[in-house]
């Protein structure tokens, strides 16, 4: 298996939101119930900092950030996005593809990220930790998924390059 990580094209949009959506059939990657269109999708993320992992030509992987704020002040603050395929998980893609992200976002001037993962989600927040992530807290009972209320584990990664 050779992956190669480069940024995302418009054109990676499709296979971009089926990865998205057998993440959503999870129940443990996001509060949303549907994939957004790609214009609501590219408003919502930031212009830089947007990856793929491909296997040959196919899309396997993804993540990117959203800012956190539009507050100028908060520029170099952003949340993290990373979705892999399930016939891809457990072969350390994710792993490589945020530690890509991690250096993207620093080039492009980011000095903290942050995760917001279910706690059942064990496996993504140990690659987060992983990755030099820890975990700040816990939003108790922060929102219904499906009707019942869940709780999300708070991770953040402050650079050592960047706004120190």
């Amino acid at each position: 298996m050779d992956i190669i990580i480069d940024p995302m094209q418009d054109s990676d949009w499709e296979r971009v939101r089926e990865i998205y959506l057998e993440g959503l059939a999870t129940g443990q990657a996001s509060f949303e119930t549907e994939a957004p269109s790609w214009e609501q999708w590219d408003a919502a993320h930031s212009r830089h900092s947007r990856l793929v992992a491909r296997d040959s030509d196919r899309v396997v992987a993804w993540g990117a950030l959203a800012p956190m704020s539009r507050r100028r002040c908060y520029d170099g603050v952003a949340e993290l996005s990373l979705y892999v395929s399930t016939a891809y998980s457990g072969r350390g893609i994710g792993k490589r593809l945020l530690s890509e992200l991690v250096a993207s976002s620093e080039r492009c001037g980011v000095w903290a990220l942050y995760g917001s993962t279910f706690p059942e989600n064990e496996a993504s927040i140990k690659m987060q930790l992983s990755c030099g992530f820890r975990v700040v807290g816990r939003r108790e009972r922060i929102a219904q998924h499906h009707g019942v209320w869940r709780d999300t584990v708070i991770t953040e990664r402050r650079s050592r390059a960047v706004g120190v």
